[in-house]
């Protein structure tokens, strides 16, 4: 029984190993067919509005209700200490470096991540793939350049308009329902919010969404055959895309802790 744990762990380290020099690889052809062959426009364009348009509605519910709810959270135990006001700071902080990022890189890993993996792994079944190849484009420059820079450039918008989201129900929270004066709340969050802040935030979401595109492109490509292969893909890519997020984060926590410290 030992042996087959130990076996089971190799083989999962193997995996892991293999899939990430696969996604290094699929980043360089990437970059690659990036300066190789003319951008296609009209598809970046599509997928901006697919990816960044279409996903605002999501963003800024998740956005709007966890800053009202940590808002008010902060106030429930702020409020007995005497210190209402010191709830804004806090919340904004709390918006722009992590919960911002990390939750609208999350909806996005469901929403977009699920359907760039679906989509890639329907036409690798139905052999469209192959239909490109015949027709002389390459499948990377058509397919996935697109896909990979709508995300780069929508994520940290959709990041700010999240921080944004939350900040300002967070503010309506606390002065609207709990009381709280809000010209000390507005002017301890300006006093304490720093501009680094905010680019933390919006450098987490541009490296969150590259990965969230390399990992769903990546698993929609490798999908197995059939009904049960794209569901497979799409549900790996989502939960993979999610668990990459949260893990990154950790580390990217630190590194621009070190690059914009206080």
């Amino acid at each position: 029984m030992l042996l087959s744990v130990a076996q089971r762990f190799g083989h999962s380290v193997i995996g892991l190993v293999t899939a990430s020099g696969e996604l290094v690889l699929m980043l360089q052809d990437i970059i690659r067919a990036m300066f190789r062959y003319p951008l296609r426009c009209r598809l970046l364009l599509q997928q901006l509005y697919l990816i960044g348009v279409r996903s605002q509605p999501v963003v800024i519910t998740t956005g709007a209700f966890t800053g009202a709810v940590f808002a008010a959270q902060i106030q429930f135990q702020f409020g007995p200490l005497g210190m209402p006001s010191a709830g804004g700071p806090v919340n904004a902080l709390a918006m722009c470096r992590e919960l911002g990022p990390v939750l609208c890189a999350l909806m996005i890993a469901g929403r977009v991540g699920s359907s760039l993996a679906a989509e890639l792994a329907t036409m690798k079944i139905t052999e469209q793939l192959d239909a490109l190849r015949s027709l002389a484009v390459y499948p990377t420059e058509y397919l996935l350049v697109p896909r990979f820079l709508a995300m780069a450039i929508a994520m940290p918008i959709l990041t700010v308009i999240t921080i944004v989201c939350g900040i300002g129900a967070g503010y309506y929270v606390a002065v609207g329902m709990l009381g709280v004066d809000g010209v000390y709340y507005w002017d301890n969050t300006l006093k304490y919010t720093m501009a680094k802040d905010v680019w933390i935030g919006t450098i987490k979401g541009f490296f969150f969404g590259m990965m969230i595109a390399l990992i769903c492109c990546h698993k929609g490509l490798h999908s197995g055959y059939g009904a049960e292969g794209v569901g497979r893909a799409t549900t790996d890519a989502v939960v993979d895309s999610s668990l990459a997020v949260l893990v990154a984060n950790f580390f990217f926590t630190f590194l621009l802790n070190l690059l914009f410290p206080n």
